[in-house]
C-alpha cells in the first residue's frame, strides 16, 4: 500500500494548497513508497504564519520545559526506531544497520539538546566600574527554515531541529524530495512529544519550495545541508535579505595511509568509509593517499574486500551496499567513471552499473593511478568510488589532502605518535581522524568544514546552538550615578591609587 504524505502546518496534516503530489520511490526496486504533497508558495506562507504566531509563547516557555519535550521525543524515537529505520531504508536505500544508526543519532541529539534546556550557558565577566554588573545571554532568533538532505533524513534534521527548538525558535522543515516520508514520520513523532501547534511545521517539495522558504520575510534563519551548487544559491538569496545562514555542503575527503600503518585496520576503515551509504555521505572517503611502500599490499586488500561486498535491497540484513538514491545519481557516477577512464585512471575493480534486475545499483569501484589533475581527484562524485593516489612522503600526502576546494573530513593511519600529532596540526579540514575512517562523528562535538564545504558555522555540540541564537549583552548599574566606561575609568584608577597612598 502506498503511503499518503501530507504537509504539517499549525498542528494539522494537510494537502498541498493546489492538490499536487509527487512520488517518492524505493531506489532498490523502483516501487512507489509514498505519494507526497508538493508544497507551494501558499503552503510556505501558511507555515510561516503559523510559526510566527507560535513564537512568542514558545520563546517564553521556560527552557527546561522545552527540554522536557525533547526528552519525550527521544523516548518516542527510541520506541519507534525500527519503524522509522525501515521506512528510511525503503525510501533512500541505505542498508538497515546504517538506517538504525541514522535514527540513533537523532535519539542521541534529542537527549543532548534536551539537556541544554538546563544549560544554554551565557556568561558574566568583571566590569570596569564599581556597583555595576554585566552578562551575556543567548536568545532565540525567531522563525527558522531547515532545508535537509536525503542521505541522512533523520540525523541531519535532528542536528538542526533540536537545538533550534530548545533555544526557543519555531521551525519550518523542508526535507529533500527523495526522503519526504521519512521526514514526515520524524515530524509526527516529534509533534507527539508535546510540541504546541505551529512550533514545528513541515512543507515537502522540490527546489521551488525551498526557494520560497529562503525568500520568506518572516524566516530569520536558514540552515541548509546539501550540494555546494545549491547551497551557494541559498547563501546568495538569503544574504540579500539579511538572513542568518548556516551551510554544510560538499566534501572531497581523503584517507592517508603511511608505511608504518596497521594495514588490516586501515583496509577495514577505508572500505567502510568509501562504500558505506553507497558512498553517499558528505564525509565519505573518495580519495586514498598511500605511501608508495604499502601501495600494492593495501590495494590488493581493498580489491578483496570490495569484491566480497554484497549489493542489494538494504532491508536484507545480509546486504552490505544498497542502491544509489535515484537514476540521476546513478547516471552521474557512471558519467564520472567515463571521464576517469579518459583521463587515464586504472580500474582495479568495479566501474560499472550492477545488474540486479531492478534498482539503481553501481559496483563498488577502486581506481588506481589517479593524479591530482584528474576530475575524480578533485570533484565530489557521491557514489561508491575510491581514487588511489601514491606519494613518497607524509608531507606530500598532506599537501594533496589540503589542495582541494573542500575541507570537511580527513584521516591518517600511522603508528607514530609524532606523525599523528603533526597531522592533527597540518590537515586542513573541519574534522580530523587518527587511525579511523572519515566517517563517525559524534553529536557532542562540532560538525562542519572549511573552504567550500561551509560558511564557518557548525552543527552538533554546543556550537550547534550558534546558528539558532543571538547574543544579548545586559549591563546593570546600581551605583545611583552616571558611570561612563572607558571615560571615567582613568579617574577611577587615579582615585584608587590616591586612596592607597593615603592609607
Amino acid at each position: 500500500m502506498v503511503a499518503q504524505v501530507q504537509n504539517f502546518i499549525n498542528g494539522e496534516w494537510c494537502r498541498a494548497s493546489d492538490g499536487r503530489t509527487f512520488a517518492s520511490l524505493n531506489p532498490a526496486n523502483e516501487s512507489c513508497v509514498a505519494e507526497v504533497a508538493a508544497g507551494t508558495v501558499a503552503d510556505v506562507d501558511a507555515a510561516a504564519a503559523a510559526a510566527r504566531a507560535a513564537f512568542p509563547a514558545w520563546r517564553r516557555t521556560p527552557a527546561p520545559a522545552r527540554g522536557e519535550i525533547l526528552f519525550r521525543a527521544a523516548q518516542l524515537l527510541s520506541e519507534r526506531k525500527e519503524e522509522l529505520s525501515r521506512l528510511l531504508t525503503s525510501e533512500m536505500g541505505k542498508v538497515i544497520s546504517e538506517a538504525r544508526g541514522d535514527v540513533q543519532e537523532a535519539i542521541d541529539m534529542a537527549w543532548y539538546m534536551g539537556g541544554e534546556g538546563r544549560r544554554l550557558f551565557g556568561h558574566t565577566a568583571p566590569v570596569e566600574m564599581p556597583d555595576k554588573f554585566g552578562m551575556a545571554l543567548r536568545e532565540a532568533v525567531g522563525v527558522v527554515g531547515l532545508i535537509t538532505p536525503w542521505n541522512f533524513p533523520v540525523a541531519v534534521p535532528s542536528w538542526k531541529l533540536f537545538p533550534a527548538l530548545v533555544a526557543g525558535n519555531t521551525v519550518i522543515l523542508k526535507p529533500a524530495e527523495d526522503a519526504p516520508a521519512t521526514a514526515a514520520l520524524f515530524v509526527r513523532i516529534c509533534a507527539e512529544a508535546g510540541l504546541p501547534p505551529g512550533v514545528l511545521n513541515l512543507v515537502c517539495g522540490a527546489g521551488e519550495t525551498g526557494a520560497a522558504l529562503v525568500a520568506h520575510p518572516d524566516v530569520r534563519v536558514i540552515s541548509f545541508t546539501g550540494s555546494t551548487e545549491t547551497g551557494l544559491q541559498v547563501y546568495q538569496s538569503a544574504a540579500r535579505l539579511g538572513k542568518k545562514v548556516s551551510l554544510e555542503m560538499g566534501g572531497k575527503n581523503a584517507i592517508i595511509v603511511l608505511e608504518d600503518a596497521d594495514l588490516d585496520l586501515a583496509a577495514q576503515a577505508i572500505t567502510w568509509s568509501a562504500f558505506g551509504t553507497t558512498g553517499q555521505r558528505c564525509t565519505a572517503a573518495s580519495r586514498l593517499i598511500v605511501q608508495r611502500g604499502v601501495h600494492k599490499q593495501l590495494a590488493e586488500a581493498l580489491v578483496e574486500k570490495a569484491r566480497a561486498l554484497k549489493l542489494g535491497d538494504g532491508l536484507d540484513e545480509s546486504v552490505d551496499v544498497g542502491p544509489l538514491v535515484n537514476e540521476a545519481a546513478l547516471c552521474k557516477v557512471e558519467r564520472n567513471m567515463g571521464i576517469a577512464r579518459q583521463e587515464g585512471a586504472g580500474m582495479l575493480i568495479g566501474g560499472a552499473r550492477a545488474d540486479l534486475g531492478q534498482g539503481w545499483f553501481f559496483e563498488p569501484t577502486l581506481l588506481d593511478g589517479v593524479t591530482r589533475d584528474m576530475r575524480v581527484a578533485r570533484e565530489e562524485i557521491f557514489g561508491p568510488v575510491l581514487a588511489l593516489m601514491t606519494v613518497d612522503s607524509m608531507g606530500e600526502a598532506i599537501e594533496l589532502n589540503n589542495e582541494v576546494r573542500y575541507g570537511l573530513s580527513s584521516s591518517i593511519f600511522t603508528r607514530d605518535v609524532n606523525r599523528a600529532f603533526n597531522a592533527m596540526r597540518d590537515l586542513s579540514s573541519g574534522i580530523v581522524y587518527i587511525n579511523h575512517g572519515t566517517s563517525g562523528a559524534e553529536i557532542q562535538f562540532p560538525f562542519g568544514g572549511i573552504r567550500e564545504t561551509g560558511n564557518g558555522m557548525r552543527e552538533a555540540g554546543q556550537a550547534g546552538l550558534d546558528s539558532f541564537t543571538e547574543w544579548k549583552t545586559v549591563y546593570v548599574d546600581y551605583s545611583g550615578r552616571l558611570q561612563r566606561a572607558q571615560i571615567d575609568t582613568e579617574d577611577l584608577l587615579a582615585e584608587t591609587a590616591a586612596d592607597g597612598r593615603d592609607s
